[in-house]
């Protein structure tokens, strides 16, 4: 099963950022993971989000707010995932 990662945010350097560790942490999981950067606002408001980036697995907002960096996102997605 693919898991769905999606980073929300405006386009900011830390939206960027965010993007990239996520795709990072799920290249080195090895994990089935399609990560998409979401910047429609729309996107914000539906979830409940006021801090960006954000980070949504599987429909679940996990962090809101803050650039974690790919350990920590690694610990964050594998018990998500099954690794």
């Amino acid at each position: 099963m693919t898991t769905h990662i999606r980073v929300l945010g405006p386009g900011c350097v830390k939206c960027q950022k965010l993007f990239e560790n996520a795709k990072e942490a799920v290249e080195r999981l090895g994990i089935d993971a399609e990560v998409v950067k979401v910047e429609d606002v729309n996107e914000l408001v539906v979830r409940g989000v006021f801090e960006t980036p954000a980070l949504v697995v599987n429909d679940r907002v996990l962090l809101a707010g803050r650039v974690p960096t790919v350990s920590t996102l690694r610990q964050l997605l594998a018990p998500r995932v099954g690794t």
